[in-house]
């Protein structure tokens, strides 16, 4: 039977919960790089790379050797049980990339929400504290405590309640939309006056750029404030840089740029090429804080896993992806603020940190009028131009580029025309 998009969509509603939807009703059958082929043979630019997973780009050559070797002598014994090599030269390597000078240790868990969920069971066994404080618009997953922390209530927290108690929202520091970083540090220490008391705090977690919130990006002067903040009062930082890490914002990971040590680090998505592995990495003193046995899962450390994530730091070194992600972005750059040029009653700001890259959808210039309708107008007709394209947004007006850092010139030329011909034709 020849499968079609369509054939594939309609068994696909019959066999998944309605909960796990798709942006796109198209089935992929084999991808390269920064392209996509459907089950139909039509062709797509993919800059979502899977929410910046395929970083090193689809099926990269080495990725694909590594994990095919790793499969080759075992998948599995899990690494609570007989432990590899692979995970302890992984951990070594990690340890070594994290910011900071200070002696580091790692956990390997399966997701992102798992990452997310662990530092905060370390930040209360190191502290002996409750309390953990995040910020309106983060997200850091959907199991029930990371949907706790997530600023963001539909679709990820309507319904699903109760969520745990001593958690926490306040601002986060938003230029465009009026929000300065002495109005977020205010409203922290209105929290410790009113809700908590920071002797209290366990943990203040932060997205250094904020993924499914916007693309906004943490002024460096605001995570230095909150660096020192957490020292005045022992309390732990956790950066998750889950969508921000590994060469995506033109650093290994977006700290870096403020020149601040977290206390802790998540790191998923762009971190194996595709292959599910998720990692904590945190200061010595700080991860060994729970007992042995309180950290772990059956797939945490996966030896295939492990092995993918080795190669992509060998190809984030090897072909200088930190660089080209930096280029990557002066590119789009050059390219977005020239049709917001053309389009300034439409599109409010353009913002990037290397190749993390996002255009603000407004009406009539205004940042307090997302128009969210043009939003949903490109996403749906961009398999149409050929590309793929994810949005996000407190208010689901923003489009974000995640090109994979391999992407050759000519296909990302090709990519931001492709755009650009979307944009002009729903824009009138």
């Amino acid at each position: 039977m020849v499968s079609t998009n369509a054939k594939l969509q309609e068994r696909k509603l019959s066999a998944f919960a309605r909960g796990q939807g798709n942006v796109y009703p198209v089935y992929v059958e084999r991808a390269r790089n920064a392209e996509v082929w459907d089950v139909e043979g039509n062709r797509y630019i993919d800059l979502g790379t899977g929410i910046a997973v395929c970083n090193t780009g689809h099926a990269h050559p080495k990725v694909v050797a590594a994990v095919s070797e790793q499969m080759a002598r075992f998948s599995h014994t899990c690494v609570m049980v007989n432990p590899y090599e692979v995970a302890v030269e992984l951990a070594e390597r990690l340890n070594a990339a994290a910011p900071g000078d200070s002696a580091k240790k790692a956990l390997f868990v399966t997701t992102g929400a798992e990452a997310v969920e662990n530092c905060i069971k370390i930040a209360r066994a190191h502290t002996g504290r409750r309390g953990v404080i995040a910020f309106n618009g983060g997200f850091h997953g959907r199991t029930n405590l990371a949907m706790g922390l997530t600023g963001k209530v539909a679709p990820y927290k309507q319904h699903f309640g109760p969520f745990p108690a001593d958690l926490y929202h306040v601002p986060f520091p938003n230029a465009y939309h009026g929000i300065s970083i002495e109005q977020s540090l205010s409203a922290i220490e209105t929290l410790f006056k009113v809700d908590i008391a920071p002797g209290d705090v366990a943990a203040i977690i932060i997205e250094p750029v904020q993924g499914e919130g916007g693309f906004y990006l943490a002024p460096p002067a605001f995570l230095q404030a909150l660096r020192a903040l957490c020292d005045r009062h022992g309390i732990v930082l956790i950066c998750d840089e889950i969508q921000t890490g590994f060469a995506r914002t033109g650093r290994m990971f977006y700290s870096e740029y403020a020149g601040v040590e977290p206390d802790l680090i998540t790191m998923a998505k762009g971190i194996a090429g595709g292959v599910p592995i998720a990692a904590v990495v945190g200061k010595a003193e700080v991860m060994d804080a729970a007992p042995p046995g309180g950290l772990g899962g059956t797939y945490g450390g996966s030896p295939l896993g492990c092995a993918a994530a080795l190669a992509v730091l060998d190809i984030i070194a090897e072909e200088k992806l930190v660089e080209r992600a930096a280029a990557i972005g002066e590119q789009f750059q050059r390219r977005l603020m020239a049709l917001q040029q053309r389009y300034s009653h439409l599109i409010g700001e353009v913002r990037n940190a290397g190749a993390m890259i996002a255009i603000e959808l407004v009406q009539n210039g205004l940042a307090s009028q997302p128009n969210t309708a043009l939003t949903q107008a490109i996403i749906a007709n961009a398999s149409k131009h050929g590309l793929i394209l994810l949005a996000c947004g407190f208010y689901g007006n923003v489009i974000r580029f995640l090109p994979p850092l391999t992407i050759e010139d000519a296909v990302l030329e090709e990519g931001l025309s492709k755009f650009e011909g979307l944009f002009a034709e729903l824009a009138g």
